[in-house]
């Protein structure tokens, strides 16, 4: 079973934007999916329990008799956000039992930072070489000295990010209702699904 995890101990960066669309494109495509975070407050839940029932359907964890959260029977991909300050213990639970690993980040030089000292830390883990990580760059403004910042931070890194999503309400608006991009007249969000092309064409690899 496919498992994507959307992490970055940098809290604000757009994990969740990024974890719930995935699992909303993931139910358009047809499959049984699961959307999780493995912070015990399950703040995947509220957006959830916000989604028309109309619509494809996301799962969340179930919890057992012995308070474990366990992936519901028949799930074929699982989608996992993760909290901010991820370290120790918990990012090798998170490794351990994932196949892709997406990193979001902003770009301010406070996100920069952060998210180039947990590159370091993904990059030397035991199991880095199980897991396919990439970046995606969120909320980005063009012709902006914020961008053109990110862009040589990333140059530097010689990884170039799998996609780069603009900043626009479309994305704040939907949450609110329970929705991804994927679950409105493609005319609305036509921008918006254009840069997400790029980012299904690699999860689909």
């Amino acid at each position: 079973m496919p498992v994507i995890v959307v992490a970055n101990p940098k809290g604000g960066v757009g994990k969740s934007t990024l974890a719930t669309h995935i699992a909303g494109w993931l139910a358009h495509q047809g499959h049984a999916v699961m959307l999780g975070d493995v912070d015990r407050q399950q703040s995947a839940r509220q957006w959830l329990a916000l989604r028309p029932a109309t619509l494809p359907r996301i799962q969340g964890w179930d919890l057992d008799g012995a308070d474990v959260l366990r992936a519901p029977k028949g799930v074929t991909h699982l989608v996992l956000d993760t909290p901010a300050g991820l370290h120790g213990k918990r990012l090798d639970a998170v490794m351990k039992i994932a196949d892709r690993l997406l990193v979001p980040l902003q770009p301010s030089p406070f996100d920069i930072a952060a998210t180039h000292a947990f590159l370091q830390t993904l990059r030397a883990h035991r199991r880095a070489d199980r897991v396919t990580m990439g970046l995606v760059a969120m909320r980005v403004k063009e012709h902006t000295h914020a961008a053109d910042h990110l862009n040589s931070f990333l140059a530097a890194l010689q990884q170039p990010p799998v996609a780069a999503l603009r900043d626009t309400q479309n994305y704040p608006h939907l949450a609110a209702r329970g929705l991804t991009l994927f679950d409105v007249a493609a005319s609305r969000v036509e921008r918006d699904l254009t840069q997400w092309q790029a980012l299904t064409d690699w999860l689909q690899r």
